[in-house]
């Protein structure tokens, strides 16, 4: 059973990378994962959500950046280096088969931190924000979406490991928007009455 399921995610993992090949593709998606492409989207919320709300925004901010580390944490240290799954474009025996379009990082791969980190920040805001921003519940889900599937297609993480971290971080994400519901409750009093 366990053998079926790795196949199936190496078979996945080809279908994308290999088989969704593009120019298009081969030079978007390295850089939507690349740190220096989000970084700045991040900062740019972290002093909006500060001069939007002002004391309230500066918790927002601590709760974010409590959850991306309670995210990165999980994946990176507590679950890699316990299962110790070796990344697509490391494993000796199929990494010929692997197209690889970034450095391979000598990390394991299960399961992914981008995914895990974006997904948990993701759905922190989308607890906070959806009732306020109408859209932020699909461009949260596409951001993160968009930045794990790059993964895949660059050759460094299989799709379940995608799937593992996006739900990893969904939850911290979900959890940790509904623990500041419970600290600021006003917060989402305000916005119903919008």
């Amino acid at each position: 059973m366990l053998e079926h399921i790795i196949n199936l995610d190496k078979d996945i993992f080809l279908a994308i990378n290999q088989g969704l090949s593009n120019p298009v593709f081969d030079w978007l998606l390295p850089v939507l994962r690349n740190p220096y492409t989000w970084s700045p989207l991040y900062l740019f919320l972290i002093i909006f959500f500060i001069k939007t709300y002002g004391k309230t925004g500066i918790i927002i901010v601590a709760m974010t950046l409590g959850t991306f580390a309670i995210a990165d944490f999980s994946s990176s240290t507590l679950i890699k280096k316990s299962v110790k799954r070796v990344r697509p474009c490391n494993d000796i025996e199929f990494k010929e088969n692997v197209n690889i379009r970034v450095r391979c990082g000598s990390g394991f791969s299960f399961t992914s931190s981008h995914a895990t980190n974006h997904f948990a920040l993701a759905l922190f805001w989308i607890v906070l924000f959806r009732r306020k921003w109408k859209h932020a519940l699909w461009l949260g889900i596409t951001w993160a979406a968009l930045v794990s599937f790059s993964q895949i297609y660059v050759g460094v993480h299989y799709p379940f490991d995608i799937v593992g971290g996006a739900l990893l971080g969904s939850l911290i994400g979900f959890s940790m928007g509904n623990l500041f519901k419970v600290i600021q409750p006003q917060f989402f009093k305000d916005s119903e009455e919008v």
